[in-house]
């Protein structure tokens, strides 16, 4: 995907597919937030559990819009591409497109929005410059 920068592959597991044996639809929501975990930590080198540890930066979900197109089956071998493609003061905005490797028709197309949120005051709260910084350096320029 030319203008995916990021990509994480899994193998769709026997425990992931429903009665019709393919993958129950909760399961893409799981595969986006690995994805998200690896895009921190192999594309901006930054450890989400560190960060929210640390009160530096932890954020949660606000948004999630899924579009299905194509079935994924046991053993198939997906590829999820994300990007950060926005960032507000408190929010930002994510892509992603999964692929069967070898394939480039997307099975899935999801958005999600993120807030960065402190857990000790339960409250929004702006995106770290560091963060910030990281994210538009990675992806070549500002969301």
């Amino acid at each position: 995907m030319p203008s995916y920068r990021f990509k994480h592959r899994l193998k769709v597991r026997f425990s992931e597919v429903d009665s019709a044996q393919i993958v129950f639809h909760a399961h893409f929501l799981n595969y986006l937030d690995i994805a998200v975990s690896e895009y921190f930590s192999e594309g901006l080198k930054l450890e989400r559990v560190e960060m929210a540890k640390s009160g530096k930066f932890a954020y949660i979900v606000k948004k999630v819009t899924l579009e299905f197109d194509t079935p994924a089956v046991v053993n198939d071998w997906l590829n999820i591409w994300c990007k950060t493609v926005e960032m507000g003061n408190t929010s930002f905005v994510m892509r992603f497109l999964i692929t069967r490797d070898g394939e480039d028709k997307p099975l899935l197309k999801a958005e999600n929005v993120y807030v960065s949120y402190d857990f000790t005051n339960q409250a929004t709260r702006p995106i770290p410059d560091f963060l910030r910084h990281a994210i538009e350096v990675y992806e070549g320029c500002a969301p």
